[in-house]
């Protein structure tokens, strides 16, 4: 049995214990945008610890969010994990998440947390493009994202539209460059015939069997490919000089204004704020941990070192939604 296949069928028990107890006023009711195999062994390990029982809802982070906007303060959920930041300031403006604990907010670097206490980074993710290098030679590889509507690339990418790390790095393009630029490079992306997938998980595999030269994703994914087969051809191209394309992502927790548990969800963020837990995000899905004196997996570089633009966090939650209509009008299919 592979790593991954112990890890799927760990948390596919954890979810059947957990349905056990679905809805239960006693279990701290959790909607996770991050997936079961990435974050099912954390949860796993907190229940052990405290004794706390989860009642978990696993989705897209943007359909989550929706749906917690249409729930109000009837939601059963206690907790939101998101993959976007942009997904969780979206709740963040409409009121809808608790205040957090300073001494929680302060374990992270100001740039990865929300100005008003409302959210908190867990781990980063950069941007990045892999390309399978049977296909691709490293001198022909673009030296910024922008570059990826020119006609030498045009069938060759892949993408994934209504993924939330997609979204925020088009939000935070729209905050850099501008709206026009952002409408124009989406319309002539577009254009020039991407293939879209599902996630950044479909992109990754489909560049590693040669289905797609190249993919834009976030840099973890393909070294979770790597560690489990060595051989995989895949490999990561890094934008540089604080590109667009090189935007490093928070994954986010918070806790739900209208929660009845707000003590044991404050306790679970703070577990997933712990060395262990950071730990676990470096060691195991190779994200960079936010806390400090966590040091990132082996070869990959530190995360000071990292030649991210400089974008405000806080407005992709504010700017998603017109995000999501410059995508859809722009010809995209599957968002």
């Amino acid at each position: 049995m592979t790593r991954r296949t112990a890890a799927l069928a760990l948390t596919l028990l954890l979810t059947l214990a957990l349905a056990g107890c679905s809805r239960s006023r006693d279990a701290l009711t959790i909607y996770s945008g991050r997936t079961q195999n990435l974050v099912g062994p954390l949860l796993e390990r907190f229940n052990q610890e405290t004794g706390i029982a989860i009642d978990v809802k696993y989705g897209d982070s943007a359909e989550l969010a929706l749906l917690l906007a249409e729930e109000g303060e009837r939601s059963p959920a206690d907790v939101f994990l998101s993959q976007s930041p942009g997904a969780t300031g979206f709740l963040a403006g409409k009121g809808l998440l608790g205040q957090l604990d300073g001494r929680l907010l302060d374990k992270v670097d100001p740039r990865f947390r929300n100005r008003g206490g409302r959210w908190v980074g867990l781990s980063a993710r950069q941007r990045v493009l892999v390309y399978n290098t049977a296909m691709v030679a490293e001198r022909d590889l673009p030296d910024s994202v922008l570059d990826l509507t020119g006609p030498r690339f045009a069938g060759k990418v892949a993408v994934a539209p209504s993924n939330g790390s997609f979204q925020d790095f088009v939000t935070a393009m729209r905050q850099l460059k501008g709206d026009d630029a952002a409408a124009r490079w989406l319309r002539d992306m577009a254009r020039n015939r991407p293939r879209t997938y599902a996630n950044n998980n479909a992109i990754v595999e489909a560049v590693g069997r040669g289905e797609i030269p190249m993919g834009l994703v976030n840099h973890y994914y393909n070294y979770r490919f790597q560690k489990e087969n060595p051989a995989t051809p895949s490999r990561n191209h890094y934008f540089h000089g604080g590109d667009v394309g090189a935007l490093v992502i928070p994954s986010t927790a918070s806790v739900l204004a209208g929660s009845d548990q707000a003590d044991e969800a404050a306790r679970f963020v703070e577990f997933l704020l712990s060395p262990e837990a950071q730990r676990y995000f470096s060691d195991q899905t190779f994200e960079y941990p936010l806390v400090p004196g966590i040091p990132a997996a082996e070869g990959l570089p530190p995360l000071g070192s990292v030649e991210s633009p400089s974008y405000d966090v806080d407005d992709l939650g504010g700017g998603l939604e017109r995000t999501v209509e410059l995508i859809r009008s722009s010809g995209f299919n599957g968002v």
